[in-house]
């Protein structure tokens, strides 16, 4: 059987549609890329965060939408495969991330393997299991946050980041 390219296709816009509301505070959108059973393990330098549910992890992963934390999250160099009945797909991703939590002066950078199951549900393709491997991960302190000429979690209702997060 041949490449399956527009659910490969549909797949790849699907992770990146992720990555944009994660990194852009919506909600609604982080939901709709989301199977309502989902699971998640992510693995870090010094972190290990497992959790189920969609609603559970949005609502884990939503805790850095506050005024004092910027960042950005990319994936890329994707290696999919669609089961032959084409309701079922696994993806590989390559991530390279940064942080910054001007709450607690510390900037997160590195990179990782993303390793998802994804489910076509009511004919939509969407997340069913996520999880990362950390490559390397540098977490260090800054002394005086950078000068940031855009920051788009300052200019949202968002809440002030509590101390220690």
């Amino acid at each position: 059987m041949g490449l399956r390219l527009e659910d490969i296709e549909l797949i790849k816009q699907l992770k990146h549609k992720y990555m944009r509301c994660l990194d852009s505070a919506d909600r609604e959108g982080l939901l709709s890329t989301l199977h309502p059973d989902l699971s998640i393990c992510y693995i870090g330098g010094s972190y290990r965060f497992e959790a189920g549910g969609r609603d559970v992890v949005v609502n884990a992963l939503s805790g850095m939408w506050n005024k004092k934390y910027a960042g950005s999250h990319i994936v890329h160099h994707p290696e999919i495969t669609v089961a032959e009945d084409g309701e079922t797909a696994e993806g590989i991703w390559y991530l390279t991330d940064v942080a910054m939590n001007f709450n607690i002066g510390m900037t997160t950078q590195g990179a990782a393997i993303y390793r998802d199951k994804y489910v076509k549900l009511d004919g939509k393709w969407v997340i069913r299991h996520s999880g990362y491997s950390r490559l390397w991960e540098r977490f260090e302190p800054f002394d005086k946050a950078p000068v940031l000429t855009a920051h788009l979690f300052a200019s949202m209702d968002l809440p002030d980041a509590q101390p220690g997060s």
